[in-house]
């Protein structure tokens, strides 16, 4: 039998890191990720050359992990004592970003995708308190119990999950969003958005590369109004396209486009292909 080219959701991880590395070792990088090509590894790189959509475009994944940075800086420097990182893969923030010392920084991801960071990191030393736990965010009373956990032992937590819901359907998002919002110590939430016109494109043009175990599902029409449901305010939203234009990072073609694109974009407008990352906070009811 001939292995898949990605044999599991954690080969994602490897596909995102690469793409770090390849930024990394630009003279002109917009961020260092000293850890990404040793986490990449080969299977990282086999699937960057095999997907050459996604490598055209590798643009996206720059702004995304920019934007993500920046949205978390931000928290930071309004109080927030602790970050989580659901579905952390191999995201190395924690090495590569200048972080307070005292900062609780929790990763959590199945526990093979752990286990082969631990490898591959141990004699890296995190900038801040770093804990890893093992636990598939599937499981809907485990979650629970851990977010239970977590938001009594911060002030404000920032929630991240980079790449992560695009592989929900829409109604396991809904009960995501909801358990995140269900502890009032969660203030924010940073998360990547696609329009369904996206969604329809990577499916096209991906999705058969891609194969059973990452097929992309969540794209709603309303976009980051889907989330208000569960009490979730868009605090800021935007464009990767955009943001890829104004770091330099498009082919020609896309940098013509990238001025006309919305950074939240309307229902009619979602129809066409949109990627973005959203921040979400929802207030303590008293």
């Amino acid at each position: 039998m001939v292995e898949p080219l990605i044999r599991n959701i954690s080969d994602t991880a490897r596909w995102a890191a690469l793409y770090r590395a390849r930024e990394t070792e630009r003279s002109d990088a917009i961020f260092r990720d000293p850890c990404a090509r040793r986490l990449a590894g080969e299977r990282g790189e086999d699937i960057a050359n095999e997907i050459q959509f996604s490598t055209k475009h590798s643009w996206s994944w720059i702004a995304r992990t920019y934007l993500f940075d920046q949205f978390l800086l931000d928290a930071l420097r309004n109080g927030y004592d602790m970050v989580i990182n659901l579905a952390a893969g191999l995201d190395a923030r924690p090495y590569r970003m200048d972080l307070p010392a005292t900062l609780e920084w929790i990763e959590v991801d199945l526990p093979e995708i752990l286990a082969y960071k631990e490898e591959v990191l141990t004699a890296d030393v995190p900038n801040c308190q770093l804990e890893r736990i093992p636990l598939d965010l599937s499981n809907v009373s485990s979650r629970r119990e851990l977010f239970d956990q977590l938001g009594r032992r911060c002030d404000k937590a920032v929630i991240m999950t980079e790449g992560l819901i695009i592989y929900f359907p829409d109604n396991e998002v809904a009960a995501f969003a909801a358990d995140l919002q269900a502890q009032s110590t969660f203030r924010r939430w940073i998360l990547d958005l696609a329009s369904p016109g996206l969604l329809k494109m990577l499916k096209e043009k991906m999705g058969k590369q891609m194969g059973d175990e990452a097929v992309l599902k969540f794209a709603p029409a309303n976009g980051v109004d889907f989330f208000r449901e569960f009490d979730w305010k868009p605090i800021a939203v935007r464009s990767q396209l955009k943001t890829a234009g104004k770091l330099k990072r498009l082919p020609l073609l896309m940098k013509l486009l990238a001025p006309l694109t919305p950074d939240c974009p309307t229902e009619q407008q979602a129809k066409k292909p949109w990627g973005g990352v959203v921040v979400l906070e929802h207030e303590t009811k008293t």
